[in-house]
């Protein structure tokens, strides 16, 4: 990994954070969880949306490039160590998925699965910020594979793990529900300013 001048984030980055030139690429870059990135084809992909919502969806790709847009520039965080500064993102704010699908009450959690079968979960309050998006372009380009293609969240508060990969399905479930490295003594809150990186 090729490094940034520290002088030059100094006061810029989280604790315990060292920042990198580029975002590696999952799989590629940087060694994934499974054996093999998933290939996804665009004409049979669709985004699942149900649990405890008035309204479950099941999003195409079209569906899913005829939402509102947004573009959030961030920083990316990862529980190795490493920060990506000024990621530019493009996408749609998870606030719209909210919108369209309505959670009832009971709605406090929303977990994610991923195409390779990945899952994190985060809070009802933790998605609903201006920089939490569902993106597919990253710095002006279409999302490469090891990127997440074609879909992925992205949290910038939280560590690199929160932000799931080739999102298929998204479940608003009232309880909690841990995953895959939360399940394997990483925090769930993942919070990169308070270095909360593993179950203590």
């Amino acid at each position: 990994m090729s490094f940034v001048d520290p002088k030059k984030t100094e006061g810029r980055l989280p604790p315990g954070q060292a920042s990198i030139k580029r975002l590696p690429r999952w799989g590629i870059d940087h060694p994934g969880v499974t054996k093999e990135n998933p290939k996804i084809d665009l004409k049979t992909y669709t985004v699942t949306v149900d649990g405890e919502v008035q309204k479950p969806l099941k999003l195409s790709w079209d569906d899913v490039l005829r939402l509102p847009k947004t573009k959030s520039t961030s920083d990316f965080h990862c529980v190795e160590g490493w920060s990506v500064l000024n990621c530019e993102w493009k996408g749609i704010l998870f606030r719209e998925i909210v919108s369209l699908a309505k959670p009832k009450d009971t709605a406090k959690f929303v977990t994610f699965e991923c195409a390779d079968g990945y899952t994190t979960s985060l809070s009802m309050p933790e998605l609903l910020g201006d920089d939490v998006l569902l993106a597919y372009i990253l710095d002006g380009r279409p999302l490469e594979v090891g990127f997440g293609f074609p879909l992925r969240l992205v949290v910038p508060s939280k560590y690199g793990y929160k932000s799931a990969l080739w999102v298929t399905h998204i479940k608003f479930t009232s309880e909690k529900e841990l995953g895959y490295w939360e399940k394997r003594g990483y925090s769930d809150v993942a919070d990169v300013w308070k270095n909360d990186r593993f179950t203590r």
